[in-house]
């Protein structure tokens, strides 16, 4: 079930990011389009055609249009990918994200509903608070009181190992996410090296050096990195905020833990 849900989450991102591809794609022929009516229909003097180049008017236009447009300038090779680490990376970071809230238990009040039940039914009473009681502290209670008659060095054996298992589960997918992490602005830098060479290709076939021919190698290789950074810096947000939930967790585990095995001592006795 679990690997459903992030197989789903996953599909969802990438065809949010291919919806947004194929659009960024049409508005960017729209607005060839429209660019090319207006050159038909009216002659701009090349003064102000120079000024406009170099100043463009973003000022009608959306944010979300605007990244369209910079995304395609970019090159759908380089551009493509580093948007594809984005949504898996997005996938896994709320897949983690969810499950660890999920995860999340009010320890305190667990340990007084186990204390109790010891107290009225016994150990089978308290495992069957602990198996109606999400997360993996109650999972962790539950082997513990199921080991109890083997004694207690058994249960302090079996609640650490069976806490290293949930700790795995907990971290997993995080290798991935730091993968899309580091991954991401390297084809950002592997994009601005191949632009520039392109730059110098165009510098030779014309034989001189011409501002214009300079700038789209330029503007290439630096929307590429851009754009990977950006990739990374978000991705990177999400890690930690995962990392600093799996920390809290494990905390509240090892803790909680500790006042169990003294309830199962003193019910013990």
């Amino acid at each position: 079930m679990k690997k459903l849900f992030v197989y789903l989450t996953v599909a969802g991102m990438l065809t949010f990011g291919l919806n947004t591809i194929v659009s960024a794609q049409v508005d960017a022929g729209e607005a060839e389009t429209e660019v090319a009516e207006t050159v038909v229909e009216e002659e701009v003097a090349p003064a102000e055609a120079m000024q406009q180049t170099l100043e463009p008017d973003y000022g009608d236009q959306t944010f979300h249009y605007i990244l369209k447009e910079k995304f395609i300038e970019g090159g759908a090779g380089f551009m493509s990918v580093i948007l594809l680490c984005l949504i898996i990376g997005l996938g896994l970071a709320i897949e983690r994200i969810i499950y660890l809230n999920l995860s999340t238990t009010n320890t305190n009040k667990l340990l007084n509903k186990v204390e109790e039940a010891l107290k009225t039914g016994g150990v089978e009473a308290a495992k069957d608070v602990c198996k109606n009681t999400r997360g993996p502290v109650a999972s962790i209670y539950y082997q513990g009181l199921d080991r109890y008659n083997e004694g207690m060095e058994i249960v302090e054996k079996s609640i650490v190992s069976y806490g290293s298992v949930l700790m795995g589960r907990l971290e997993m997918n995080l290798t991935w996410i730091s993968l899309f992490i580091a991954i991401a602005p390297m084809l950002g830098f592997m994009g601005t090296v191949i632009g520039m060479i392109g730059a110098f290709d165009a510098i030779a076939a014309a034989g001189d050096i011409s501002p214009t021919i300079v700038a789209d190698g330029i503007k290439v290789a630096l929307l590429t990195t851009v754009f990977g950074l950006i990739v990374a810096v978000i991705l990177q947000v999400f890690y930690n905020y995962i990392i600093s939930k799996i920390d809290s967790i494990v905390n509240s585990m090892e803790d909680s833990t500790i006042s169990f095995m003294d309830i199962l001592i003193k019910y013990k006795k």
